[in-house]
């Protein structure tokens, strides 16, 4: 298999045959996490542009949870050895609901749930809590808010479950997508425990799943990066939470891809607040691909100032990652993008074999810098050729004055 992975910043391929009936299909799929309902959103323009027959959230659909500020001393104190309250805290349900609202309510966003069928799954700001998992208390009452934010049917199973896992069908038969959102907080067990991600019941469900009706293509959602390593490679500076933090629960996920005999599997996921391509070449009998967007408004390089974009881009590049998918085709070095981002999946079923192409893209699209600045270019050397035409003009109009004026003196 090969697959075609761009994104203003990288690009792979993966191709594979499957029958190709006439019927109307799903050929354009946009997805992204991280949205703080606070904030601005022009991205929301540049996903409607694209115009995605369905799109998909992956967590941190809203930032539902309270961040205090970072405070050393004081009776309040969120960081330091002397810590005495957590930095995050829980929403009444009342926030919560008009936080919802907000995000809701975006002009972009609207736009975009009157031309694609939206889907999703949450995170940790949007279950309620960071970097929360099973003990969080609020996530029956905050499942419930999600799913409606979703426009969940009243009588979905979602709504009965433990958990927001789900999985869609789209398409003829022959041509069909699947996508599997899975629920990677509702049943996760404490950060280090190497214990569980989903819990047995979503096991259990995704296990199904993954042995159920063939489809040309499998997406397979987590909100959470799936692929990469670079927890470690960073710890124990800091930790990314990922499924690296439990390798077992990941081994248990790969392997179950891969008894399952099941083609065309890529997963997508968010989280991180950059994007990135990561690949894993061991899972199966092919290379399973993550490709990551992460964020809508919240991204890494938003948060420091734009002189530093450039020292972060290099430790970027040079942080080791046997994973990251490193070629030609990336905008940086480091192969990632810092920049509010969403990513896209465009599929050509007409060609042969199949082809399918990711990409994540920024709020605007990034052209090279002598087409970026051509128009400004073309300009610049009118006027310059202007001004060379008007002071030539002088100096001959100045050079026939002063030989009459010596003529006149002569005569």
């Amino acid at each position: 298999m090969a697959m075609v992975l761009t994104w203003m910043v990288i690009a792979t391929a993966f191709s594979f045959s499957v029958a190709v009936p006439e019927e109307a299909l799903i050929s354009r799929i946009a997805f992204g996490s991280c949205a703080n309902q606070t904030s601005p959103q022009p991205i929301w323009d540049a996903i409607v542009n694209f115009k995605p027959q369905v799109f998909i959230w992956l967590g941190d659909n809203i930032y539902g949870d309270i961040r205090r500020p970072f405070k050393l001393f004081g009776n309040e104190r969120t960081i330091g050895p002397w810590k005495n309250v957590p930095r995050f805290v829980p929403s009444s349900v009342d926030e919560m609901q008009e936080k919802y609202k907000i995000a809701k309510k975006n002009h972009g966003y609207s736009r975009l749930r009157e031309i694609a069928k939206v889907i999703g799954t949450w995170d940790d700001h949007d279950y309620g809590l960071n970097d929360a998992g099973k003990e969080f208390k609020g996530k029956d009452t905050n499942q419930k808010l999600m799913l409606d934010f979703l426009d969940e049917p009243h009588d979905s199973p979602r709504r009965k479950q433990a958990g927001v896992y789900a999985s869609y069908t789209f398409g003829p038969e022959g041509r069909q997508i699947k996508v599997i959102l899975l629920d990677t907080r509702y049943h996760r067990d404490p950060l280090r425990s190497d214990g569980t991600i989903l819990g047995t019941a979503q096991w259990k469900w995704f296990e199904k799943e993954l042995n159920g009706q063939p489809s040309a293509i499998t997406i397979i959602g987590s909100s959470i990066q799936v692929v990469s390593n670079l927890s470690a490679c960073t710890g124990p500076l800091f930790y990314m939470e990922s499924w690296g933090r439990f390798p077992s629960d990941r081994k248990r996920l790969f392997n179950m891809i891969s008894d399952s005999k099941r083609d065309g599997v890529v997963f997508i996921s968010g989280d991180v607040h950059f994007g990135e391509i990561t690949r894993f070449d061991c899972g199966t009998t092919y290379p399973l691909y993550d490709i990551t967007s992460s964020g809508l408004t919240q991204a890494v390089e938003k948060v420091i100032p734009s002189f530093l974009h450039f020292g972060l881009r290099f430790l970027a590049w040079v942080t080791p990652t046997t994973m990251r998918v490193i070629n030609n085709n990336c905008k940086y070095k480091s192969c990632t993008y810092g920049q509010p981002n969403f990513g896209v999946i465009q599929v050509d079923w007409e060609a042969k074999p199949v082809s399918l192409r990711f990409e994540v893209r920024g709020v605007s699209v990034d052209l090279p810098w002598l087409t970026r600045h051509r128009l400004a270019i073309l300009f610049s050397f009118f006027v310059t050729v202007l001004i060379v035409v008007q002071v030539g003009g002088l100096y001959v109009v100045i050079s026939l004055m002063v030989k009459c004026l010596r003529k006149c003196k002569l005569d």
